[in-house]
């Protein structure tokens, strides 16, 4: 067998239809399709009628951005993060990693603010809670 089938071949094999991508992740097919969209997520290869296919790097950007969205990110928060982190862990030059690293670190400063915040909300959330299940305990 040719090398670039079983190469070409052995890639097929990484790759995966947008529901099972979707279903893995834990997101809708129609919010994957709108973080490719809006540039959160990279174009994926396409079959030759047109179906988009995703690999490992695609799935780790979507857990990446499932993980950011309870922090409020924006979309183009999302993105300079995404940016930052890829311009991190590429050659890029030392000018770029350094703002690279500047950069993901005043989203780390920003994420660690909005836990407590969301911390603040939970410690609300869980006393309605209780005042509800004392209500309906006791209210006959």
């Amino acid at each position: 067998m040719d090398t670039d089938v079983k190469t070409r071949r052995s890639a097929d094999e990484d790759l995966h239809q947008i529901g099972e991508v979707a279903e893995q992740v834990g997101l809708s097919l129609r919010t994957v399709r709108y973080y490719e969209e809006v540039g959160l997520l990279s174009a994926p290869a396409r079959t030759d009628g047109g179906f988009r296919l995703y690999g490992a790097e695609h799935i780790e950007q979507l857990e990446l951005i499932r993980q950011m969205k309870p922090l409020g990110l924006s979309i183009e928060e999302m993105r300079a993060l995404l940016r930052a982190r890829h311009d991190l862990g590429t050659s890029a030059g030392a000018r770029r990693k350094a703002e690279a690293r500047d950069s993901l670190e005043r989203f780390a400063e920003l994420a660690s603010e909005r836990c407590v915040e969301l911390r603040r909300q939970l410690r609300s959330a869980e006393r309605f809670a209780r005042q509800i299940r004392s209500e309906a305990e006791g209210g006959d």
